[in-house]
């Protein structure tokens, strides 16, 4: 069995998987090794480990993944994926980007795809239909923008999304929250609409931790994979498993 650990600006995402099967997930705050240890526990056939992340690891944690499994993976910008990469700068781009690139791939095999990633930041990945990774945007996320606006004024609140956004704001929290929520509407339907016209067939994919927000709020027709990264940084890890 496989484990694949992912640790982002904000949460880790942890998935459990037979195979190609992913059989459980978990996210937690901050994964400890109590927690990491009763994980496995739970799934004693775990042999494999795949780990991604975009923060600093204690030399404890690595210390248990590189003694306690048969194969550890550590993804790092010169691990052999199973994706074209076609970007200026490979040493500066996403491990998570690159990984939800290959999870969409699996997803929809022989397609154009634009990934979408809501978190902390907002990224748009191309892959084309030949496995390639095209390129991508990257602009601030929907709590990003919020603080943006708070901690680089002087007078403007802190708030957060709500179900209510007008069109237009009659009080500053509501201009605020329209500004935020209907911008960043409109910059992922943009997208879309605009890579639509060179590429009639592409498919959108949404995920991240803001995605159930956006995902009814969206004209675009959109298919949702919380799980993609997870998907992708388990076929890197079978990948490389295969090269032994």
């Amino acid at each position: 069995m496989n484990l694949v650990i992912d640790i982002g600006n904000s949460r880790t995402k942890v998935a459990v998987f037979s195979k190609k099967e992913l059989v459980e997930s978990f996210i937690y705050d901050e994964l400890s090794l109590d927690q990491l240890a009763d994980l496995i526990k739970s799934y004693p056939a775990i042999d494999q480990v795949v780990l991604s992340t975009v923060s600093t690891v204690t030399q404890a944690l690595l210390s248990y993944l590189k003694s306690r499994f048969f194969f550890f993976l550590e993804l790092n910008h010169q691990t052999p994926v199973p994706l074209q990469i076609n970007y200026l700068t490979p040493e500066t781009l996403g491990l998570d980007r690159v990984a939800a690139a290959i999870g969409a791939q699996i997803l929809f095999p022989g397609m154009d795809l634009l990934v979408i990633d809501t978190g902390t930041a907002v990224t748009f990945d191309l892959v084309e239909r030949d496995g390639t990774f095209a390129g991508g945007n990257i602009s601030p996320g929907l709590r990003s923008r919020f603080r943006a606006l708070h901690e680089f004024t002087q007078k403007l609140p802190f708030v957060e999304e709500t179900d209510q956004f007008p069109l237009i704001g009659k009080t500053t929290e509501e201009a605020i929250r329209s500004g935020v929520v209907n911008g960043m509407i409109l910059e992922i339907d943009g997208t879309i609409d605009l890579l639509k016209k060179k590429l009639p067939e592409l498919q959108p994919v949404l995920t991240g931790g803001d995605a159930q927000f956006f995902e009814r709020r969206l004209k675009s027709p959109i298919f949702v994979k919380f799980e993609i990264t997870l998907i992708g940084l388990n076929r890197i890890l079978e990948y490389n498993v295969e090269k032994l």
